[in-house]
């Protein structure tokens, strides 16, 4: 048994007393190894529902290990699919596009459905599961309240909070493809006309919400690029999950260097009683450093935090020294 075998192995072993508790919780969807802090980093196997993602960044899967890494998970459960995402090489990505497979998959997360596919047209897969936590926060928060969920990718969070009995909830993402996923979503778990969803650049949608001025890069000679129109609003619960770095005619997205530059919008569409999630999934930014900034801004914003909540990835992303790559706060302003 080679040691990704034997690492796989403990892996599993590990995760026993979690994946009885995540199947009561009708969920099927989860991490069954985390190799940066299980032994080989680069590499990941996911469940999401009848599929199992393998995928590796640093270096390829010997064939041995892929066929032993299938036989093991098929203890937990007999896939309907395997794919291996093979993601080392420089445009992978692209190189893989002529491979992408039409099957299509519902996977179940806290008795959410959602669809999911192995490989499709994007990067990442259609649900990122070190955000159970934050989409389980939602579930038990949006009962009765106004939701915005900001950089919203397949809308899972604000699928939640519209199963969770939201009065509205309004989702925006400036992809077109995710937010047709978002519907989709929608659709699978039978929702109704109290979920939106807006194709827009977040600075021009969070600003205006916000009632801040919107300001646009215009080069000499050409014209100023058109943006949809929305009305001042602001919500009881605002969920902020930017990518790391991001550029539009409108702003710049940068995790690392102006965090405030998405904060702020977010604050100011945010009730002044009301709650803010906002995540950094940069690794080496620090949880004090950034909160230090995250706490600076809303005082200067205007929406000064009453109390914060860290909610930590659950068990099947383990963080031997506690410091996750994905940092999750929860702001009562």
């Amino acid at each position: 048994m080679s040691d990704l075998q034997t690492l796989y192995c403990q892996a599993l072993e590990r995760r026993a007393d979690l994946l009885t508790q995540l199947h009561a919780e009708t969920t099927d969807s989860y991490r069954l190894f985390h190799g940066t802090n299980e032994g080989v980093a680069g590499l990941t196997v996911d469940r999401y529902g009848p599929q199992l993602l393998i995928q590796s960044f640093h270096e390829p899967v010997a064939d041995t290990d892929l066929d032993a890494i299938v036989k093991r998970s098929e203890a937990i459960f007999t896939p309907d699919e395997v794919v291996y995402n093979d993601r080392s090489a420089a445009n992978s990505r692209r190189a893989d596009e002529r491979a992408l497979r039409k099957t299509e998959h519902v996977a179940q997360e806290l008795g959410v459905n959602y669809r999911v596919k192995g490989k499709h047209a994007g990067q990442d897969p259609l649900l990122f599961l070190d955000m159970r936590v934050g989409r389980r926060f939602v579930l038990n928060e949006a009962r009765d309240k106004s939701v915005l969920n900001l950089f919203s990718y397949t809308c899972g969070v604000g699928v939640c909070a519209a199963l969770a009995g939201a009065n509205h909830v309004i989702n925006v993402d400036f992809s077109t493809r995710n937010l047709e996923v978002g519907r989709d979503n929608a659709a699978l778990n039978a929702l109704g006309d109290n979920i939106e969803f807006v194709q827009s650049d977040f600075f021009t949608a969070a600003k205006q919400y916000a009632g801040i001025p919107i300001k646009q890069r215009v080069r000499r000679g050409q014209k100023p690029r058109p943006f949809p129109r929305l009305d001042e609003q602001q919500f009881d619960l605002v969920y902020l999950d930017p990518p790391r770095w991001a550029k539009s005619h409108f702003g710049t997205v940068d995790l690392v260097r102006d965090y405030p530059s998405v904060l702020k919008p977010s604050l100011l569409a945010a009730k002044e009683d009301g709650t803010l999630v906002c995540t950094n999934n940069v690794a080496k930014v620090p949880l004090e450093e950034w909160l230090d900034i995250v706490q600076r801004c809303a005082n200067k914003a205007g929406r000064p935090i009453q109390d914060l909540e860290i909610l930590q990835p659950e068990a099947d992303f383990p963080s031997p020294d506690g410091q996750f790559p994905l940092k999750i706060a929860v702001l009562r302003l």
